[in-house]
């Protein structure tokens, strides 16, 4: 009996140890959740920080049709979203593969807990969609020490708890699946979205939410960007769909068709450099500074352009902003595969230059050279200028651009110098002139590899651009008409007149001369005698003044020269200027924001209109119907026509399959240099103002006659094709009307008709002159 009561009193003792470590362990684990949710293990996120949790939300720039052009970012390129704005096949999937008891537990799955415990984190792990959530807000990833992982586990049960009890199961899905990061400046499920598929997250599929969530597992493995891991990726994606399948969220039928699919991604990288309108977007990281700079938080700290979720409402139309950069990337290819042609080295030695020495190119080289980002760093690194100048001369792998798409190469970074001089650049605008709205920037060709702006950084020679403020000048001060004819002589402007220092005889491009031109004629065929006479007639200086009142704020001497576009102006500038005649003399100063809204709406900034009476509308409509007459008899005529252009056999090359055929009025004018180095055209329709510039950077390099260096050749296929996408698309209200007519028009605007006749005229005739 002895031996029975000892044994039975040794088991006892078992159980009692048992229950004691049993208690033990469960009070030093309250205790744990305790001494945790005090703080004694690191701070804990009390009622108002889990109310408005830090996150770092990019500045969002939203164009005027509401869709997101670009974000300011640093490390976080994360724009929330409502739950409302998550599809639900999108939910039904997160829910599925991470946490299918979601909408029963309070924070904590017990039963996973217990299953992840018993099998040791083989059958999966523990973490609710809110822990996980907990994890990613307030401590990241986990410690691989022990003792600190059990801490930090701790901590993520009672924030999971709280966030159970400060948010609905709704907002916890919207919280958790805007702040997860899926690599490739993917943060959040609205900028996921948006890179790997192109669309705004409600848009998604079922099979490209499956995808988005089997990236959660890890979104380094599974990620879908091309040529990383399309298989286990897609792997990834299936298991997603089985894990909706056995949940009930979709049949079994369906996640077998979906299986079958590939991963089919519109993978489009959002950085700085690449995507829409990214010359508009760097004009408006200045824009946004300055403003930051002028105007602080209500506590006197700056508002932080790249972590503080602003929103900045543009006026940039991306339908628009689209076909302009259509336009550049259809027509410039072509244009640029026949300035190579020219620029072989059989045909030009020191290509792309011409007419230059040898010491000039390499003056033109070395200026280069020390403006270069490479010698900036190196400078800045420590490098001595020889050493610095030898690394120009040494072979380098690097990636250059072409229109094919970038190679990568090993080049001489003097060679690479060379070859990017040889590339032709192009700066568009488009405006509404009645509000002053900038519907579209086109700052170069390729953000990545051409910095440089050419709508406002950009200041090139304006050619007959200028013209029609001589003309609009002329018409203010002497009220002559469109039907007025001047003789199609040489005239010469004394030296000493106007303060000119040597006497001034333009010869017209073709040199033809006389008979009588109307004013209308003469400025469609950009005859230089004509429109020297008229500055003969109303001096430099009113010239200068009308051009500053039309908003060019750049420096233009009262020379008479002026008067064929020898100043310097930039695309900006000019839009502006031309927009004040589409807008009956009245000039808008271009708008570009309309305003700016915190993360939580509250506005910040609302812009105010600037304007102010130029011209009246009688020289404004005056002005605008002469510029009518470049499209209908003029070089601008080819917009009117189908097919390729008869100007001559060689530039067939680059019209043919630009059919144009516009029918409805349209004003312009092209212009071009004495060297073809730079060609413009400015074109307009009631609503619509756009200019486009094409040149290369150096002026030495251009075409070596005017038949592909003019603007007509150069400019204008842009503006049409831009044009063209614009009419095309019915949702836009491009305007094809007449010009609005003044009521009480005294000048005569119809040359075969008296006054009260129609509103615009033909003069017919055939070309004879290039623009220059």
């Amino acid at each position: 009996m002895a031996t029975k009561k000892t044994a039975v009193e040794d088991f006892s003792k078992y159980i009692r140890w048992f229950w004691k470590l049993f208690i033990g362990g469960i009070l030093f684990i309250v205790l744990i959740f305790l001494l945790a949710s005090f703080g004694l293990f690191g701070e804990m996120p009390d009622h108002t920080v889990l109310e408005n949790p830090k996150t770092n939300l990019a500045t969002e720039i939203i164009s005027s049709d509401d869709k997101t052009l670009g974000k300011f970012y640093l490390n976080d390129n994360r724009t929330p979203v409502d739950y409302s704005e998550l599809p639900q096949n999108l939910v039904d999937a997160l829910i599925a593969t991470e946490d299918a008891r979601f909408r029963d537990h309070s924070g904590i799955d017990a039963r996973g807990t217990l299953r992840a415990i018993f099998k040791l984190g083989s059958g999966g792990g523990a973490s609710t969609i809110s822990q996980q959530l907990a994890k990613n807000l307030f401590h990241g990833e986990g410690s691989k020490n022990i003792i600190e992982r059990v801490l930090q586990k701790a901590k993520e049960w009672i924030i999971a708890i709280r966030l159970e009890r400060q948010y609905t199961k709704d907002e916890i899905i919207a919280m958790y699946l805007n702040i997860v990061d899926f690599n490739n400046n993917a943060d959040g499920i609205r900028s996921a979205a948006r890179i790997y598929f192109g669309k705004e997250p409600k848009d998604l599929d079922v099979k490209e939410s499956a995808m988005i969530v089997g990236m959660l597992k890890n979104p380094s493995l599974y990620n879908p960007r091309p040529h990383r891991n399309p298989v286990g990726t897609r792997n990834r994606r299936n298991v997603v769909l089985s894990q909706m399948e056995k949940y009930d969220f979709i049949t079994e039928e369906v996640r077998d068709s979906i299986q079958k699919l590939e991963l089919e991604l519109n993978y489009s990288p959002e950085s700085h450099r690449e995507g829409t309108a990214t010359y508009f977007r760097a004009y408006l990281t200045d824009f946004m500074k300055k403003w930051i700079d002028e105007n602080p938080k209500p506590d006197g700290s700056k508002y932080n352009l790249y972590n503080d979720g602003l929103k900045v409402y543009t006026t940039i139309d991306s339908r628009m902003q689209k076909y302009a950069e259509d336009a550049v990337e259809k027509h410039m290819p072509r244009l640029q595969a026949e300035f190579f042609n020219q620029n072989t080295p059989e045909r030009n030695k020191t290509a792309p230059f011409l007419d230059l020495k040898p010491d000039e190119i390499t003056s033109i080289l070395n200026r280069g050279m020390r403006q270069s980002e490479r010698w900036r760093i190196m400078k800045a690194n420590g490098k001595s200028e020889s050493e610095i100048i030898a690394s120009f001369n040494k072979p380098t792998a690097m990636t250059v651009f072409s229109w094919k798409g970038e190679i990568d190469t090993i080049m001489k970074p003097m060679d690479s110098m060379r070859y990017y001089k040889s590339f032709l650049h192009t700066g568009m605008m488009s405006m509404d002139p009645q509000t002053g709205h900038v519907k579209a920037w086109v700052g170069g060709i390729n953000m990545k590899h051409f910095q440089y702006d050419h709508v406002k950084q950009g200041k090139r020679q304006v050619g007959s651009t200028f013209k029609p403020f001589v003309y609009a000048t002329a018409i203010d001060q002497l009220h002559l008409s469109p039907c007025d004819t001047f003789p199609n002589t040489k005239v010469t402007i004394e030296a000493g007149k106007f303060g000119n220092p040597e006497a001034w005889s333009p010869e017209n491009s073709d040199f033809k001369y006389g008979g009588f031109k109307t004013l209308k004629n003469a400025l469609a065929n950009s005859t230089n005698t004509i429109t020297a006479r008229l500055m003969d007639q109303v001096g430099p200086q009113p010239v200068v003044d009308m051009a500053k009142k039309l908003g060019v704020e750049s420096d233009i001497p009262a020379v008479p020269a002026i008067a064929l576009g020898t100043p310097d102006l930039s695309v900006y500038e000019m839009v502006a200027a031309y927009a004040t005649f589409a807008n009956k003399g009245v000039y808008n100063e271009p708008v570009l924001v309309t305003r700016i809204e915190d993360k939580n709406g509250t506005v910040l900034y609302q812009f105010t209109p600037k304007t102010k009476d130029v011209l009246s509308e009688e020289v404004a409509y005056v002005t605008t119907n002469l510029m009518q007459g470049v499209t209908e008899d003029g070089s601008g005529a080819r917009l009117r026509t189908k097919g390729a252009d008869q100007w001559n056999v060689v530039y067939k090359e680059i019209i043919t399959g630009y059919p144009y055929e516009f029918t409805n009025p349209i004003a312009g004018k092209t212009g071009t240099t004495q060297n073809n180095s730079d060609g413009w055209f400015m074109g307009m329709v009631p609503n619509l103002v756009t200019g486009v510039w094409v040149g290369a950077d150096d002026r030495a390099a251009h075409f070596r006659n005017t038949a592909y260096g003019q603007g007509a050749s150069m400019a204008l296929p842009i503006w049409g094709l831009y044009m063209k996408s614009c009419y095309d698309d019915k949702t836009l209200d491009v305007s094809k009307a007449d010009f609005e007519r003044p009521q009480n028009l005294s000048i005569r605007v119809n040359c075969g008709a008296p006054i009260e006749g129609p509103t615009s005229d033909t003069e017919g005739g055939i070309i004879d002159e290039l623009d220059f």
